[in-house]
C-alpha cells in the first residue's frame, strides 16, 4: 500500500488485471491456467486455498473498520426468530410471543448506545450484530432510530440469514467461516449482550464465557438479558454444584431485565 504523498512504483492489482486482458486472443490466454492468481475464482476457491480464504474474511472487515475508525464495539447476540412486538402475533409459539418484549428492549438499548458512540464520532460504543433478523435487526434498528451507524457481521446460512434493513451498507458484512466471524464479534468488543436464543446464541454466550473463563480475552460485561428464560434453559447452579465449573465461574455474567439496566453496568465499568 502506497502512503500518502509517495509515489507509486508499481500499478494496483485491478490496473494489473486490466493490463492482463489487453492480449491476443489464444487457445493459451483463454486458457485459466493463464489468469492471475489473484483473478481466478476458480484457484481461489480450491481446498489448498482455504487457509487463504480465512485470512481474507479477516482482513477484509478488519480493514473496513480500522479505516472508519471504529475503535470498540457493543456486540448483541440473540435470537432470529424473536418477533418484534408489532408482529407478535405471527410467532410461532406463545414462548416467542412472550420473548417479543426483549426486541423492544434490545432496540432501546441499541438506541442508548448509538446515542453514546455519536458522542465519539461513531469512535466508541458501536452496535454490532449478526445482521440478520429477531434481536439483531432491532439492534441494526435501534441504532437507526438513533441517527447513527451499526455493524452487521451476516454469515451464509441455508436460511433466515440475509442482511436486515437496519445495518448499516458500508458495515454489511457476510462471513463464510463460523470461527473469523466470532473473531470480528469479540476483537472491538467493550461489552457483551445475550438477548434469548437458540443453538446460535448459546454457542456464542459459551465461546465469550470460555475465553474468559480461559483469559484468552480480557473480562468484560456480559449481560444475560432475561433472567427467567436463561435460568430456565440452564442451570448455572447445578453446573457450580457438580463442580464442572468453579462458583467463580457464574459471576462471568450478570443477569438484567431493561437496556438501561444493561448500559448502566457497562457505564460503570467504562
Amino acid at each position: 500500500m502506497a502512503k500518502k504523498g509517495v509515489e507509486r512504483r508499481f500499478p494496483k492489482a485491478d490496473e494489473d488485471i486490466k493490463l492482463s486482458r489487453v492480449v491476443e486472443d489464444t487457445p493459451q490466454t483463454r486458457h485459466p491456467a493463464y489468469a492471475l492468481a489473484f483473478a481466478d475464482n476458480e484457484f481461489l476457491c480450491r481446498d489448498e486455498l482455504r487457509p487463504i480464504r480465512l485470512q481474507l474474511e479477516l482482513l477484509k472487515t478488519e480493514m473496513a473498520l480500522t479505516e472508519a475508525n471504529v475503535e470498540s464495539t457493543i456486540v448483541m447476540f440473540g435470537g432470529a426468530r424473536i418477533p418484534s412486538p408489532e408482529n407478535k402475533d405471527k410467532a410461532r409459539t406463545k414462548t416467542l410471543e412472550g420473548l417479543s418484549k426483549y426486541y423492544a428492549e434490545a432496540q432501546e438499548f441499541a438506541r442508548i448506545c448509538t446515542e453514546k458512540s455519536m458522542e465519539t464520532d461513531g469512535r466508541e460504543y458501536v452496535v454490532c450484530t449478526g445482521g440478520g433478523p429477531g434481536v439483531m435487526e432491532a439492534g441494526n434498528r435501534g441504532a437507526e432510530d438513533a441517527g447513527g451507524k451499526s455493524i452487521g457481521l451476516n454469515i451464509v446460512l441455508p436460511h433466515e440469514q440475509a442482511p436486515n434493513q437496519y445495518v448499516t451498507p458500508e458495515f454489511s458484512f457476510n462471513f463464510h467461516y463460523f470461527a473469523i466471524r466470532k473473531m470480528h464479534f469479540l476483537m472491538r468488543a467493550r461489552a457483551i449482550t445475550v438477548f434469548p436464543g437458540g443453538f446460535g446464541t448459546l454457542d456464542e454466550l459459551f465461546e465469550t464465557l470460555t475465553l474468559i473463563q480461559t483469559q484468552r480475552m480480557n473480562e468484560m460485561p456480559v449481560l444475560l438479558f432475561g433472567k427467567e428464560f436463561w435460568t430456565r434453559i440452564i442451570d448455572f447452579d447445578a453446573l457450580s454444584d457438580a463442580g464442572t465449573i468453579s462458583p467463580e465461574d457464574i459471576k462471568l455474567f450478570k443477569f438484567v431485565e431493561t437496556a438501561q439496566e444493561a448500559w448502566q453496568i457497562i457505564a460503570d465499568t467504562a
